[in-house]
C-alpha cells in the first residue's frame, strides 16, 4: 500500500505529527483576434483591489486579488493548449505571477525571465499547457509585507481522454489573519493580535451536494501563505489519483486524510456512499485544531446509477520518465531553513545572481535539501517535478511533486530529469506567518 501525507491519527495532531506524513478577465473576447484565428485560448488577468467576506454580519474585508471573470473562478482549459495571458496590475505595487505546477513554461517563470510587472504595467505571454493537471497562479511572491494579501486562482488542465467522472470539483483552501477591527494582514508580517480564518473557495463554509452512487473528483489545493494542513472527508474512502497535478498510483488515503504542504494539490476521488439525507464533515486540521470548513450533503433522491462505478484506473500518464538515471546524476546539497546563505528574498532577486547549480538538459539532477531551522521548512522546484527519495537507497516513491515540506533538522533528497531548457526559479519559506519567503535559481541548459 503506498501512503503519501497520512498521519496514523490524523485528528488531534500536533504540528510535528502534522508534518511527519508530509514527505476582469474574459476568455477568448478581450485579446488579440490573431489568437483566436490561430485558435489559442487567451485569458485575461487583472490584479486589483478587492473585498471578500470573512466575518458573518461584518462589512467585507478589503483584499488584493487575482481576477479573471470567467463563468468559473478556476479556469479549465485542455492539454495541449497554448495559452495566451494578458496581465494587467491595477494595484499600486510590483507584481509577478507565481506558478505551480506548470512545467517547461520558461516565458512564465517569475523573477528569472519574467520581470516585475509595475503598476498600470501591461504584458502579454504564451504558455503551452504540455501536462493535465492541478495548477495555481497567484500574486504572493512578492506579497511578503504588503498593505493587503492577496488570492490564488486555480487553473485546471484537462486529460485528452475522458475520466469516469460525473462532478469535477475544486476545493480551494485559503487561510487569512484579522485584526480585531476585520483588516488583514500580509504575510511576512507579526500576526499578532490577529486571528487565523480559513475559506473555501472564498467562502467561510460550503456545502456540497451528493446523490448516491456519484462519483466525485476533488482538486484538494492547499492556497495557504504558511500553513500545512490536513483535511479529513468523514464517512468516506478518498482515493487519491494525483499529487501537485501529476498522476500517481492511486491509492488510498489513511483514514480519509489528505496532508497538503502550502501549494501542494491532491486530486481524489470519492465515491457517495453516506445514507440520503445525511451529511458528512469535512474537517481542517493546522496542527492546533480541528474545525469543520465543509460538507458533503446526501440528497434524498434517488440513486445516480443503480450501483458504484468500478475502482477507477491510473489517471493517463502525463509523459514523465518511468526511470531517472541516477547513477550519472548531477548531486547538489542545498540548505533549506534557518538562515540558508545565498537564498534572498524576491525584492531582492538580481538575474545577474549566480545559480545554484547549472545542468545540461537531459541529465538528472538530485538534490539533498537540509533544514537547519527549528521549524518545517518548504521547498517548492519551478519548471520541472521531482521525484522524492528513498532514504535508505536510490530508489523514489511512486508519485511526481513539485513542493515538498521538509521537518526541523531533516534532509530530504529529490531527484528530477532536467528535460526543459530555462533559468528556473526554486522557493523555500518556513512554516511561520511572518518568515520571508526566499529564492534561488537553476539552469538547465
Amino acid at each position: 500500500m503506498i501512503r503519501m501525507i497520512m498521519a496514523d491519527e490524523i485528528f488531534p495532531l500536533d504540528r510535528r505529527e502534522l508534518l511527519t506524513g508530509l514527505g476582469v478577465a474574459v476568455l477568448a473576447l478581450s485579446l488579440p483576434r490573431i489568437a483566436a484565428a490561430q485558435g489559442r485560448p487567451s485569458l485575461l488577468l487583472q490584479a486589483r483591489a478587492g473585498a471578500l467576506a470573512l466575518r458573518p454580519g461584518a462589512p467585507n474585508t478589503p483584499i488584493w486579488s487575482l481576477e479573471a471573470q470567467a463563468a468559473d473562478r478556476h479556469l479549465r482549459f485542455k492539454r495541449g493548449d497554448e495559452l495566451e495571458i494578458t496581465l494587467q496590475n491595477e494595484l499600486p505595487v510590483p507584481i509577478v505571477l507565481d506558478w505551480h505546477g506548470l512545467d517547461g513554461a520558461p516565458a512564465a517563470d517569475p523573477l528569472t525571465v519574467r520581470a516585475p510587472l509595475p503598476p498600470g504595467g501591461k504584458e502579454s505571454f504564451v504558455i503551452p499547457l504540455r501536462h493535465a493537471g492541478t495548477f495555481t497562479c497567484g500574486l504572493r511572491l512578492l506579497a511578503d509585507g504588503q498593505a493587503l494579501p492577496s488570492r490564488d486562482l486555480a487553473l485546471i488542465v484537462g486529460e485528452s481522454e475522458a475520466i469516469a467522472v460525473d462532478r469535477d470539483e475544486v476545493f480551494l483552501i485559503e487561510d487569512w489573519r484579522l485584526r480585531a477591527d476585520g483588516t488583514a494582514i500580509a504575510s511576512g508580517t507579526d500576526p499578532k493580535d490577529t486571528t487565523p480564518l480559513y475559506t473555501i473557495n472564498g467562502l467561510s463554509a460550503l456545502d456540497i451536494p451528493t446523490h448516491t452512487h456519484q462519483r466525485l473528483r476533488f482538486r484538494f489545493i492547499n492556497a495557504c501563505q504558511r500553513n500545512i494542513i490536513a483535511i479529513k472527508i468523514e464517512g468516506h474512502d478518498v482515493r487519491v489519483m494525483a499529487l501537485d497535478g501529476e498522476p500517481s498510483e492511486p491509492f488510498l488515503a489513511r483514514a480519509g486524510t489528505l496532508v497538503l504542504a502550502p501549494g501542494a494539490r491532491s486530486d481524489a476521488l470519492i465515491d457517495a456512499t453516506a445514507p440520503p439525507g445525511s451529511t458528512s464533515s469535512i474537517l481542517l486540521h493546522d496542527g492546533k485544531e480541528p474545525r469543520p470548513i465543509a460538507r458533503l450533503v446526501a440528497s434524498n433522491k434517488p440513486p445516480i446509477r443503480d450501483a458504484a462505478l468500478p475502482t477507477a484506473p491510473a489517471l493517463p500518464s502525463n509523459g514523465l520518465p518511468a526511470r531517472l538515471d541516477l547513477k550519472s546524476a548531477l548531486r547538489i546539497d542545498l540548505t533549506v531553513g534557518g538562515e540558508p546563505t545565498d537564498w534572498v528574498t524576491p525584492a531582492n532577486f538580481a538575474s545577474s545572481a549566480s545559480a545554484a547549480f547549472r545542468v545540461k538538459a537531459g541529465r538528472a539532477v538530485v538534490l539533498a535539501l537540509t533544514n537547519r531551522g527549528d521549524i518545517p521548512a518548504v521547498f517548492h522546484l519551478h519548471g520541472h517535478h521531482f521525484r522524492l527519495l528513498d532514504r535508505l537507497d536510490d530508489g523514489w516513491k511512486p508519485f511526481w511533486l513539485d513542493t515538498l515540506a521538509i521537518d526541523s533538522g531533516q534532509t530530504q533528497r529529490i531527484a528530477f530529469a532536467a528535460e526543459h531548457a530555462g533559468r528556473w526559479l526554486m522557493e523555500t519559506v518556513a512554516t511561520d506567518w511572518a518568515a520571508p519567503r526566499l529564492v534561488r535559481w537553476y539552469s538547465v541548459e
